[in-house]
């Protein structure tokens, strides 16, 4: 025989063998993997919510920030009273209002 020939024993088999530490083991670890996927599947439809919330809240800040130039908007005196002229025909005193009749039908009002 030479020194670089390897023996194999015909005993030994080719497959795996676990003992008892290994199979408690990987029992241990299966159990702990389902224990997680409860809290797992629960924060990610937890990080889903907060991304639409998110989103949400964009919305309505812009929304808001468009209340807040159309408050801005209808607080000023001469804006008001460009509505009060082109929408509701009002007049000052002294003055005379004219209504510009189209030659087929009645007139366009403007969009107030």
């Amino acid at each position: 025989m030479s020194a670089h020939s390897v023996e194999v024993h015909p005993s030994r088999r080719s497959s795996l063998r676990f003992s008892g530490r290994a199979v408690a083991l990987l029992m241990i670890a299966l159990a702990v993997m389902l224990l997680m996927i409860a809290p797992l599947r629960g924060y990610l439809d937890e990080r889903s919510q907060l991304a639409g919330l998110r989103v949400h809240a964009a919305q309505l800040d812009e929304e808001n920030a468009t209340l807040q130039a159309r408050i801005a908007q209808l607080s000023d005196a001469t804006y008001l009273e460009l509505l009060a002229r082109e929408c509701l025909g009002m007049v000052k005193p002294g003055e005379t209002a004219f209504v510009i009749v189209p030659a087929h039908g009645k007139p366009n009002p403007p969009d107030c």
